[in-house]
């Protein structure tokens, strides 16, 4: 049976949450004022015409401030319709001009001229009140005793009831006096639907709609609709976005009782459902159930995708809106993490699905945006992504400036902002004197500025070549010696020349896998191959982190034209669909440590194969007996996915390259990675108790 977690009629009955709305009986407007003001309703509509704002002559009235009240016009005591009441607040606006000396003569001669303040203020206040289809204009006469007229206080209120208006529809009202003597009040409401008054009873275009019961079991969730047998209605499923129109995803008449079934990958915190009946002028009434469900959130950052565009502009695509901040960073070569900068982004709600520009005077290879949301990293993507071009070993200065031209310079380390000139023992602190003659020479790339900070990047690349110019002759030397040493070895040496740089990733699942794994990679370095495999780099590993220690490593091996080899097991497979969002418990099946290289490397081996750069940069490999050949998710066989170790010759030639060797000589090393590899996977198979393995018999090379 469904487990309901969410139950809701949109045609709700009676109950303590929903608003009781009072009855107004008869058509007739009607306008009544707050004590001590006197008003009158003009009979019939007036045309909206503001004008132009005038000079008030002296003390007048104008409206300062608006207010509704939903209530229900009768006819009968089950034939009503939703009214919007509007109070309207007036206040004194001008004063009272003071007399010549001339003039308080004449006043005390003649008392009459005293009459004006001892008379009425009266205005004439227009209400203008527009809702689709719908578009009326009233005019209220409001008079107040002079007495109590005293320059920017309050006077009172009128009240005028009331503006009829559909159920769900927005409505704009304006109010202004004629003449006009300041800019008009504006006030705009969206109006309840049927859900959410107590008006099923009385409003007769609610009676007919459809209750909705939203439920979920298991990776599915359920939309049943209680409906009798011959009622037709449309239901319509949405993406409301704040930012921008919404996107209508599905949209069905249907008759009768009805069960929709939607995947927990379809969720999205922006879903709302729309509902209402197949009949002239009926009402729409609309839910939103999953803006707090945790899998709706999980899509939404799934689905969203980071992008910067060339020169300096960047964009988030995602379905919803997001509630994220977004922040610039510097990357330094060599992995750790990428460090937060001045230049201000938009750090609170991100406008989704536009394209914004970067507040950068140059470009950089090493600036990097940052997507966070509660403070955990979501998404990050570099200038350098989608070139491949290598980072450069620049050195990020700050200059701070205060005041009487006085400045300051630190340089961006990983052990935070050091001074230049200072007695720190950092790279900065020694070449402190150098950097700000290049500073000062113009050999500093400017990235920002504002009137207090700017931001310079540096090129290290000439001090690197000072310091280490002894030791690159020392390498030539022994390189020469190397050299005439191959001259004796041919084959070595066409072996060596012909070397390939290949990573490994895999899903580090338990001990046993990870001595397979480890094997196959020993096995893998008797070739000419150069092999990177995490188990190799724990503390650089625990250093920087997976997701860094990858994206080095990756950049590293496809610059020096190598192969990316992605080793499939059972965990690797449903770490893929969870990504892939194919299956709700790929994440409890694949559990991966701190050290799993594979699980944080899906964010940027994904967007590859997505995008069709995947073949020739990877390999995709699984071991006989652990995994059936079917089970590779389709996507990643755009490129060669071998098994090993029944493929092991035609895997060692796709490793290789075109400088592999001949079929005989790739034979004999087939042999030897396969007697390497054997005994391992036979103790790996027995320790699962099942030495022929479920699809043992399956060779797919595809």
């Amino acid at each position: 049976m469904p487990v309901p977690w969410f139950l809701l009629s949109l045609a709700l009955g009676r109950s303590p949450m929903v608003l009781s709305l009072e009855k107004l009986m008869g058509p007739q407007d009607t306008a009544r004022c707050s004590p001590g003001l006197s008003c009158h309703l003009w009979d019939g509509d007036v045309l909206c015409l503001p004008g132009s704002i005038v000079s008030a002559p002296g003390p007048v009235l104008v409206p300062t401030r608006l207010q509704t009240e939903l209530v229900l016009r009768c006819y009968q005591e089950t034939d009503c319709d939703l009214c919007v009441r509007v109070a309207i607040h007036l206040a004194v606006h001008g004063h009272w001009e003071e007399p010549k000396d001339e003039d308080k003569f004449g006043r005390a001669a003649d008392p009459e001229l005293e009459e004006p303040r001892n008379a009425f203020l009266q205005a004439q206040v227009v209400l203008s009140f527009q809702a689709y289809p719908t578009a009326r204009c009233v005019l209220l006469e409001v008079q107040v005793p002079a007495a109590l007229v005293q320059p920017g206080q309050s006077v009172g209120s009128v009240v005028f009831d009331c503006f009829e208006a559909a159920l769900g529809a927005e409505v704009r009202i304006w109010s202004y006096t004629q003449p006009r003597y300041q800019k008009e009040l504006n006030f705009t409401q969206q109006l309840p639907d049927c859900k959410g008054l107590e008006v099923r009873d009385s409003v007769q275009s609610c009676w007919a709609l459809p209750w909705l019961n939203v439920s979920a079991d298991g990776d599915d969730v359920y939309l049943v609709l209680d409906v009798s047998e011959e009622q037709r209605f449309g239901l319509s499923l949405y993406w409301n976005q704040i930012q921008g129109p919404t996107k209508p995803w599905w949209h069905r008449n249907l008759t009768g009782p009805q069960t929709i079934t939607l995947n927990h990958t379809d969720l999205f915190p922006c879903l709302c459902i729309q509902v209402w009946p197949l009949e002239p002028d009926s009402v729409r009434t609309s839910v939103c159930p999953f803006r707090e469900d945790p899998r709706a959130h999980r899509n939404l950052w799934r689905a969203a995708r980071l992008q910067l565009l060339p020169p300096r502009g960047w964009r988030l695509d995602a379905p919803c809106s997001l509630l994220a901040e977004a922040t610039l960073c510097w990357q330094a070569p060599g992995g750790g993490p990428c460090q937060s900068l001045v230049p201000p982004l938009y750090q609170a709600n991100v406008t989704v699905n536009k394209t914004l520009e970067l507040p950068l005077l140059n470009a950089h290879p090493n600036l990097c945006v940052q997507v966070s949301s509660w403070e955990k990293l979501q998404l990050q993507e570099c200038l350098w992504a989608d070139s491949l071009r290598a980072l450069k070993d620049d050195l990020l200065l700050v200059e701070t400036r205060g005041l009487q031209d006085n400045r300051s310079l630190c340089a961006l380390e990983p052990s935070g902002c050091t001074p230049l000139l200072s007695k720190a023992s950092t790279r900065a602190a020694r070449l402190g004197e150098q950097l700000l003659q290049d500073l000062q020479s113009g050999q500093c790339l400017q990235l920002w500025e504002d009137e207090l900070r700017a931001l310079w990047a540096c090129p290290m690349d000439k001090y690197v070549h000072q310091r280490w110019a002894l030791v690159w002759l020392a390498c030539l030397l022994l390189a020469s010696v190397l050299f005439l040493l191959f001259l004796f070895r041919k084959d070595h040496v066409k072996a060596a020349a012909t070397a390939r740089a290949a990573l490994l990733l895999y899903s580090a699942e338990d001990s046993g896998f990870e001595r397979l794994v480890g094997a196959l990679a020993s096995a893998l370095c008797q070739l000419p191959l150069q092999v990177t495999v995490d188990l190799w780099s724990r503390r650089e590993l625990s250093a920087q982190g997976p997701l860094a220690w990858f994206h080095a490593q990756r950049r590293q091996t496809l610059q020096e034209g190598g192969v990316v080899v992605l080793l499939f097991s059972p965990g690797a497979v449903a770490l893929c669909h969870e990504w892939l969002q194919d299956s709700a418990s790929a994440s409890a099946s694949a559990p991966h440590g701190p050290h799993d290289a594979f699980a944080a490397s899906l964010s940027c081996v994904l967007p590859d194969f997505l995008q069709g750069r995947a073949p020739g940069r990877y390999v995709g490999a699984y071991f006989d007996g652990l995994l059936p050949s079917g089970a590779v998710p389709a996507l990643f066989r755009s490129v060669p996915v071998f098994s090993l170790p029944s493929q092991l010759p035609d895997f060692l030639g796709t490793l290789q390259g075109p400088g592999a060797p001949g079929p005989g000589r790739l034979g004999e090393r087939a042999k030897q990675v396969s007697r390497a590899l054997q005994p391992t996977l036979d103790q790996l198979l027995q320790a699962l108790g099942d030495p022929g393995g479920p699809g043992g018999g399956t060779r797919d090379g595809t």
